[in-house]
């Protein structure tokens, strides 16, 4: 079904009589033993390993979808080894939306894509399971969550740390009181980020698509840098290393300020901080250093970016998350998580867990429930990289009304809430 005859259907009045059918049941996926069919769009690395992932877990990769011929020379043949046939092969992602026979679409292409790719899979009735961060704006992140709600789709976000059970019992001890009264929660990454380089404009390799590649972004001649990984590092098409790796550790301490004040009051008012390029002067455009503060009134919560070092981490890990009460502290990482009581000794701990974060999104495509990383929990998490960002590229600090999701009468904010697109890929309407 072509995008103009399912819009047909779904306008006309007896599409209207039908839309509880085509929409709430997808009948390859209601039976308890049915092989779900996905889609993998955007197959590079982290695409490569969430698809693996999901066939390790039941699914077929039905179809390999990527505006380039070489991803698909490497990916396909591992996909074919582990599911034990190989994946169609389409370069165009409305081909993977007019496909009857998918029931759900991996999205893990470039951030400036998840939107229209997003948007387009609800209207089409596929379930969606979408790389973080879930966008490049607060409004698309609105607009993905009300079609995913719309069309009665379930939508798992990429943040995993969310399907395991040691994250899950941190957050849970955090609301529980035993740390006293919490004043700050501290999230960060140290890494290092090796120099991209200035390399000039070229042409685009053979069998890359590379207008496709571009969509909705600027129209710019090819680089390198902008190209596969190196893209995360511009504004045209990523969200900075907090959307990139921040977005994991802040999604565990809006985790833990959920459990401690609730979904509808889990956002700060006022946001604040610096970011800069301190060490390498490449071609990227994001932040290696940053620090920014998140205000809720009765605590603050902190991100830290070190991209110049990983030597030295904070709290004894790289990357992580901390609670500091007046009773007591809780660290929280990839390996598990200690309380720290007030004399030093470890009060409470618990080792890491497994993640099960594609098998929780193929369970609930059977039995339509909501994952444990829903769209809504997603957005919220990309939303602190949101304002982050526009503290960055603002460079000042700013207010922030949770109830409405704007900055008020701030006119130089708010134009972040929203992006402009290229004339020739125009945001789906939904």
């Amino acid at each position: 079904m072509t995008n103009h005859s399912r819009r047909t259907f779904l306008e006309s009045a007896s599409g209207a009589a039908a839309i509880g059918t085509f929409l709430n049941l997808n009948p390859k996926a209601m039976g308890a033993n049915e092989t779900i069919r996905v889609a993998l769009i955007g197959a590079r690395n982290q695409g490569k390993g969430v698809a693996l992932r999901h066939i390790k877990a039941g699914a077929k990769i039905a179809t390999l979808c990527d505006i380039d011929d070489a991803i698909n020379a490497k990916i396909s043949p591992l996909l074919q080894e582990a599911q034990g046939s190989a994946p169609q092969y389409v370069k165009d992602y409305r081909r993977v939306l007019d496909d009857k026979n998918i029931d759900a679409v991996i999205i893990s292409t470039p951030d400036h894509w998840h939107t229209h790719m997003a948007l387009a899979a609800c209207q089409a009735g596929k379930d969606v399971y979408l790389e973080k961060p879930v966008s490049q704006t607060m409004r698309e992140g609105q607009l993905i969550r009300d079609a995913a709600r719309k069309y009665n789709r379930v939508m798992q976000v990429g943040t995993m740390r969310r399907s395991a059970d040691h994250f899950r019992a941190a957050a849970e001890y955090v609301g529980s009181g035993k740390l006293g009264k919490i004043c700050l929660i501290k999230a960060w990454m140290c890494q290092l980020r090796k120099s991209i380089g200035t390399p000039a404009d070229g042409e685009p390799p053979a069998g890359v698509d590379y207008d496709m590649w571009l969509g909705p972004a600027p129209k710019r001649r090819f680089n390198e840098n902008r190209f596969h990984y190196n893209w995360r590092f511009f504004w045209d098409y990523g969200n900075t290393e907090l959307g990139n790796q921040g977005v994991h550790v802040l999604d565990i301490a809006l985790w833990g300020i959920q459990k401690l004040r609730g979904d509808k009051n889990c956002m700060p008012t006022h946001v604040s901080g610096q970011s800069g390029i301190y060490w390498l002067k490449d071609a990227k455009e994001v932040p290696d250093t940053q620090v920014l503060t998140y205000d809720y009134g009765d605590f603050v919560l902190n991100w830290e970016l070190r991209s110049f070092g990983g030597h030295h981490p904070m709290e004894g890990t790289a990357a992580g998350t901390g609670f500091y009460g007046t009773d007591a502290t809780l660290i929280v990482d990839g390996s598990g998580w200690k309380v720290y009581a007030s004399d030093g000794s470890v009060a409470a701990s618990m080792q890491s867990a497994p993640f099960r974060h594609e098998q929780d999104f193929l369970e609930c495509i059977k039995s339509r429930k909501r994952p444990l990383a829903d769209i809504e929990i997603g957005r919220l998490s990309t939303t602190l990289c949101h304002l982050g960002n526009v503290v960055t590229r603002l460079n000042r600090s700013v207010v922030f009304d949770p109830a409405t999701e704007t900055f008020g009468k701030d006119k130089e904010a708010n134009a972040f809430l929203t992006k402009t697109y290229r004339s020739t890929y125009p945001l789906p309407r939904v």
